[in-house]
């Protein structure tokens, strides 16, 4: 496919995109198909000369369509919003053609250094305290591919701060590998109605994770954290859209320098609205490493793929990512990802 080809059904792919959206209503929302559908109507064998590109959306019209359940139907009111929209359309096409990666500054500064300065566009928005932005050289953002990879990070960057912690002390009582002596004994709290992410990030960290019961309008407590005593709140619960008690979860934590993660991926986008703001309350009292994330494609009419993970405390950065440019001062170094 030569820039010609492209051109021409590049428009034949924008006419099909934009002819589905506004005749979506005439899909099932739900398909009428049977587990293993696609199997008998694709070649089991990779193809050994290259198809047409009619024949290939053909088969797109023919196969995949019927299968789908159509998220962006009028009447899919299942999991939680995920409206897409025209400009986020638009955005993914041309982020695709661009295909850089932004894994370093000096890999692609723009993406980089974009990337910063939207993360704390979202902070500012919701109305976050200095210490979770950029630009008060303590904390910041970073874009994930889905709220469930925030929570594993951060489940892996609370193991990682605990054994650092205890390890030194460990090493003077006994001749085991203190770091094995630590990870036995973590635990993570978290209500019985937070994200099976958390479940799934526990397991995959070596993580013991206890439940937490939750109160008559289905938020855990600090009082019920202090009895049990890393606790992660939620801040709507994909389950029942119910907020944690924040404010006493937050200062429980402080006293026992706990590290909290705030799970805000169902309902964070409404923190924007100031009337909301009030399930917030509290996290001005949180201090170093204590993070928060929400999913941008919940109300905000932006693809499947973002996920905002904002920390309060970022210090190291890998020295194979690290670069400077003319400058040798902490302040004029480059910031790149964590």
């Amino acid at each position: 496919m030569d820039s010609n080809d492209f051109t021409y059904w590049g428009k034949q792919m924008i006419d099909f995109i934009s002819n589905y959206l506004q005749t979506i209503r005439q899909y099932p929302v739900l398909p009428n198909v049977e587990p293993g559908y696609l199997k008998h109507l694709i070649p089991n064998q990779p193809p050994e000369q290259s198809d047409t590109w009619i024949n290939i959306f053909d088969d797109v019209k023919k196969f995949i369509l019927p299968g789908l359940t159509h998220w962006q139907h009028p009447q899919f009111h299942a999991y939680f919003p995920a409206a897409n929209s025209v400009p986020s359309i638009m955005a993914d096409m041309l982020s695709t053609a661009l295909g850089c990666n932004g894994f370093s500054w000096v890999r692609s500064p723009a993406i980089t250094e974009l990337e910063i300065l939207m993360c704390d566009w979202i902070g500012k928005l919701l109305n976050l305290p200095d210490t979770f932005l950029h630009s008060s050289g303590i904390g910041g953002g970073v874009i994930q591919s889905s709220a469930s990879d925030c929570i594993f990070v951060s489940m892996l960057a609370a193991r990682h701060q605990a054994i650092e912690r205890y390890k030194h002390l460990l090493k003077m009582i006994s001749d085991l590998d203190p770091e094995i002596i630590v990870l036995s004994k973590l635990v993570a709290y978290a209500s019985t109605l937070a994200h099976s992410a958390v479940e799934k990030a526990s397991v995959l960290g070596f993580v013991k994770l206890r439940r937490l019961p939750v109160d008559e309008n289905f938020s855990v407590r600090g009082e019920t954290l202090q009895r049990a005593i890393k606790m992660c709140a939620t801040l709507g619960t994909t389950s029942c859209c119910s907020f944690d008690h924040l404010k006493s979860i937050g200062q429980v934590c402080r006293e026992n320098d706990i590290w909290l993660h705030v799970d805000a991926a169902y309902a964070g986008n409404a923190f924007i609205c100031p009337e909301f703001r009030h399930y917030l309350d509290g996290i001005e009292h949180f201090y170093k490493q204590h993070l928060s994330i929400m999913n941008m494609k919940r109300n905000s009419y932006i693809p499947i793929k973002a996920a905002s993970f904002s920390d309060d405390h970022t210090s190291s950065n890998s020295a194979e990512l690290q670069r400077r440019h003319g400058s040798t001062s902490a302040e004029e170094s480059v910031k790149v990802e964590w």
